[in-house]
This record gives C-alpha cells, structure tokens and sequence, in this order.
C-alpha cells in the first residue's frame, strides 16, 4: 500500500523545501523525502554558519550554463527582494558584507527554522533519514520505493543537489534519475573550489601557506578582483574560488598582483622617492612581506631602485600584473562549493523546470547545467527554480 501525494520531492536542500513551500501555499498535498537525518545541511553550514542568503545584485550574467538564457525566467519571477521580504517577515536580523552578499547577524539556523515554518504553515510534510531505493514512472505518475515505505504522486521534483561535499551526504542520485528518464546530463565537474599546484610550482610557495593579498584572476575572458589564499597544496579565497568555475586543467590563468594600481606608475614614483631602496623592500610595502621576498628570490632580478632603466621597470610591472599561476587541478568536490554541469536545460522548460520528455517531472536546483557565482548567486537560484517548480505544478 503506497501513501499518495500531489507532489514528492526529492532533497530537502534550498530548493526541495522552497518548491514544497511554494506548492503547499497552492493547497496541494507535498513530501519531502531526505535521504539524511536533516534538512538543509548545506544551508547550515554556508557562509561560516550565517549563510550566504542571496545577493542583491544577482543577474543571469552571474551563472554559468550552457544555455546562458535558460535561468533568466526563473530568476526574474523570484528576486533577491522576495526572499529578503520573507527573511524580514521572519524577524531574521541580516547585514550585507561586500558586493551585495547578504548574511545573517546570528545563525543560518534562522533560514531553515524558516523554511520548516513556512512548510508547515503550507501543509508541507518532511520525511528525513529516507533512503530511496526504486523510482517508477506509471502511468498515474511516480511511486518512489524507500527505506520507510511506498509513496507515489503525478508529479515528482528531483532536488538532490550535485557532487559537492561529500561529506554533507552529496551524490549523484539526481543524475542517476536524470539519466533513468531519458535526460541528458552533461559532464561535471567541481566549482568555486581551491586550486592545486605540483613541482616546482607548489615547492616555490608552499611555505607561504596563510599569506593572502588582493589580486585580479584573469582566465578565458574572465576576470574577478578579490583576496588570493596561499594554502599547503595551492592556492583559494574568494578570486580563485571564482575564476577556478572558469579554468580547467592546461587554461591560461593570469594574477594581477597589483589590482588596484598601475605598476609602471607605482615602481617610477617609488624610484624617485627612494632611489638606494632596493626591490623587495619597496614591494614588500606594496605586498605582504614574505610573498615579495619571494617574488625578488625566484623571479623578479633584485637590485636598488635607481639601477633599473625604463624598459626593465616595464618588464617588472608587466611581470607584476600579468603574472602566471600554473595550477595543475582542483581540489576536487571535497571542498568545492558547488557542482558545474548537470542535466542538459534544453531538455526542461526555463518557466517551470518541467521535463520536456516526461510531464510531472522537474529538475530544480545544483542539479541543472545552472551554477551560480560565490556570493549568494547559488542559493538565489535554488529560492527561485524550487519557486517556479512548486507555483507550476
């Protein structure tokens, strides 16, 4: 005897429980089924523990897919304002930290007690520590064979995220059910993740783990400014998480060590000030210490300020903001944030999420070829595919 519902959901993530919330205001009977003990893990653990909500600034030029235009409907009928007006409603205290990313004051506790609340109030109902077993498409929709029992419904929303952390339970069972139905999912790959260096490479660094300083990270015609993260196996922070979603193995990638300046300018006007000042003592006020210490060891000629000619201070600046980072991989889903890839959005309507090949059927979420930047981009689009899955069915 299977238990029937309107809708079942699969993943009780950011946008299983916004889609369950989103239907269950509409009067319709929803499940959630989560495979682990509790709802919304990674929500609890983003952005330090005060999840990274969404960004204010949030356009669909801040996704990657291979169909740029297929998040646009999504993202326009459910804006980082519709989520703040909840947030606020809920008397979740917030602030923004830089470049539009919105956190809460105490604990991303708040954003999953709210989604629990809104579900419940919705009617909502959550089954966690559910492990699916089976999933039949029948001609009266799908029953889902579990660890606790059958379930069936005419429409089914697959939100298992994709391969990122591991350790929070991730896995491939949404492209596994992609697949099963007929759906092309393309490759994917880790992103907004540290990346690693090999030989010489990591040896000419390594000991600078911890040192961080601004840079511009340039690869394939993009370019993010933020801080750079010397670690023991490579490089992360915020500049690499985000131009590693742009780069693979053998890619080009390119640091300004200087963002904020002009080199030249900056190296001329120091060698008029302080002529007898050699190198690396004028960079080391420019950079932290250690890193041009090592710059002047390795690969920039150190000598007193006033015996460079023109052309040698251009080199030098050229060298400074045009430096190459030879990264040999990433750190792999361990640490990445997120999932590039995923299933093929040609196959699914861009308003509702539907599958073209089997109607009732949605994909939502990490699991779409939809990936946001850092900074709040990938729960925006969680908020809003969940919300266009669950006000269409």
């Amino acid at each position: 005897m299977s238990q029937s519902h309107d809708v079942l959901v699969i993943g009780g993530g950011a946008a299983g429980l916004m889609c369950a919330l989103a239907a269950g205001r509409r009067g319709l009977s929803v499940l959630v089924l989560e495979h682990a003990n509790r709802v919304g893990k990674k929500i609890l653990m983003s952005g330090g523990g005060r999840c990274n909500f969404t960004n204010t600034g949030t356009t669909p030029a801040n996704f990657l897919s291979a169909n740029p235009h297929f998040c646009k409907s999504a993202l326009a009928r459910y804006t980082p304002s519709d989520f703040i007006e909840m947030v606020d409603r809920h008397g979740i205290a917030w602030h923004e930290k830089e470049l539009g990313q919105l956190f809460c004051d105490e604990s991303s506790k708040q954003i999953v007690k709210m989604l629990l609340d809104e579900c419940a109030a919705a009617g909502a109902s959550i089954e966690t520590s559910c492990s699916i077993e089976r999933v039949q498409h029948t001609e009266a929709g799908f029953t889902l064979h579990t660890s606790r029992g059958n379930y069936s419904a005419p429409s089914l929303v697959v939100a298992c995220g994709g391969l990122s952390i591991p350790s929070m339970g991730a896995s491939g069972f949404g492209y596994e059910l992609a697949r099963q139905f007929g759906h092309s999912v393309l490759p994917t790959r880790a992103g907004l993740v540290p990346l690693t260096l090999t030989g010489k490479h990591q040896e000419h660094l390594h000991d600078l783990s911890g040192v961080a300083l601004p840079v511009r990270a340039s690869c394939n015609g993009q370019h993010f400014q933020n801080s750079m993260l010397i670690t023991h196996r490579g490089v992360s922070g915020p500049s690499i998480l985000q131009i590693s979603s742009y780069w693979q193995p053998g890619d080009d990638l390119r640091l300004d060590l200087l963002p904020d300046g002009d080199a030249f300018q900056l190296l001329r006007a120091q060698q008029a000030a302080r002529p007898a000042a050699e190198l690396k003592t004028v960079l080391s006020d420019l950079l932290p210490k250690r890193f041009a210490q090592r710059l002047c060891d390795l690969w920039l000629p150190n000598k007193p300020m006033k015996q460079y000619n023109e052309p040698q201070l251009r080199d030098i600046a050229t060298q400074l903001q045009n430096w190459p980072l030879i990264a040999s991989g990433t750190e792999g889903y361990r640490t990445a944030e997120v999932t590039l890839g995923g299933v093929d959005t040609d196959e699914l309507s861009s308003s509702t999420l539907q599958s073209k090949k089997i109607p009732g059927l949605y994909f939502i979420g990490e699991v779409v070829d939809v990936t946001g930047w850092l900074g709040g981009y990938n729960f925006q689009w969680a908020w809003a595919s969940g919300y266009a899955a669950g006000n269409a069915i």
